[in-house]
C-alpha cells in the first residue's frame, strides 16, 4: 500500500469513528505531514483520495471540513412514464417519494445566462448565447444540498410563452405555458452522464470539486416545430444516488425458449 493510502486509510477510520466528526475541521497540513512524518505531497495525495469519496471538502482560507458521509444513498427507478399531479403539473422519474417533503435552499433564481456547449447542442443555438435559465437547489427536508435544477429555456419559447420568464409561472408551471403557447403536447428525451462539477456546482452542492456527480439532461421538444424547447439539467453528487430500471423480456426472448430457437446439438 502506497503511504499516501496508509495515511487516507488511517483518516478515513478517524472520520467514521467520530474522532473527526461530521461538519468538523481536519488538522492543517502542517499538522498532517507533522502526525504521519510524510511530505505535502502525501497528505495532498491522502486527502484527495478521500475528496473523491466524498468525505472531506477543501476549502481555501476554511480548512479540511469533514462532510456528512452517512447521508442516505437514494434510488431513482427510471421508468418511462411521465405522471401528472392535479396541483403540481407533470411529475417526471425523480428521487423523490410520494408525499416526501423538500427544501430549496436558497432562492430560486432567473437570470440570462452564457448557455454551456452542451445545452447550446441540444438547443441549436449557439454557445454562450444569452439564454433564460431558472436555476433551484433542492434537497429531501433536513438534508444538505441533493441537487441543482437548471432549466434553460429556448429565446424562441421565451417569445411564444412570457410568463415563463416571470418569478410566478401559474398552475402547470412553465410547462404548461409551454403547451397553451401552441408548443403543446411536448415529448421528452432524457440523457444521463456522470462527469465533474464546475466549482461553483461543487459550491452549491458543497461537494468537492475532486467528486463526481451525476447529470440527468432532458430535452422537451415542441409538437409544433418539432425542435427544442428547453433542456433542464439535474445534477446529482454520485455517491447519493443508484438509478434502478426493471428490465422487460422481449418477444424474443419469452420463456420456456420454442423449440425452433433451441440451438442444434453440436458434432460429435
Amino acid at each position: 500500500m502506497a503511504r499516501y493510502q496508509d495515511v487516507a486509510r488511517d483518516l478515513r477510520v478517524r472520520i467514521y469513528s467520530g474522532e473527526y466528526p461530521v461538519g468538523a475541521t481536519l488538522p492543517t497540513y502542517a499538522e498532517l505531514t507533522h502526525t504521519y512524518d510524510v511530505g505535502r505531497g502525501v497528505i495532498s495525495a491522502a486527502l484527495a483520495l478521500l475528496e473523491r469519496e466524498g468525505l472531506v471538502r477543501i476549502v481555501k482560507r476554511a480548512g479540511i471540513r469533514v462532510l456528512d458521509w452517512r447521508l442516505e444513498r437514494r434510488f431513482i427507478t427510471r421508468g418511462r412514464a411521465v405522471m401528472r399531479d392535479p396541483y403540481r403539473g407533470y411529475v417526471f422519474p425523480a428521487a423523490s417519494r410520494p408525499d416526501e417533503p423538500w427544501d430549496t435552499h436558497g432562492r430560486p433564481v432567473r437570470s440570462y445566462e452564457p448557455v454551456p456547449d452542451r445545452v447550446a447542442a441540444f438547443l441549436g443555438i449557439d454557445a454562450g448565447t444569452a439564454v433564460l435559465r431558472r436555476r433551484r437547489v433542492t434537497s429531501p427536508a433536513g438534508e444538505p444540498p441533493f441537487q441543482i435544477v437548471d432549466t434553460w429555456l429556448h429565446p424562441r419559447a421565451v417569445r411564444d410563452a412570457p410568463r415563463i420568464a416571470e418569478a410566478d409561472t401559474g398552475p402547470g408551471g412553465y410547462i404548461d405555458r409551454l403547451e397553451e403557447a401552441g408548443h403543446g403536447p411536448l415529448s421528452w428525451t432524457e440523457h444521463a452522464r456522470a462527469r465533474v462539477p464546475s466549482r461553483e456546482e461543487a459550491a452549491l452542492l458543497d461537494i468537492s470539486p475532486e467528486a463526481t456527480a451525476l447529470e440527468l439532461l432532458l430535452v422537451g421538444t415542441s409538437s409544433a416545430s418539432g425542435q427544442p424547447v428547453d433542456v433542464t439539467v439535474r445534477l446529482i453528487p454520485a455517491d447519493r444516488v443508484e438509478l434502478l430500471t426493471d428490465l422487460e423480456r422481449d418477444e424474443s426472448a419469452r420463456w420456456p425458449v420454442a423449440p425452433a430457437q433451441r440451438r442444434p446439438p453440436r458434432d460429435s
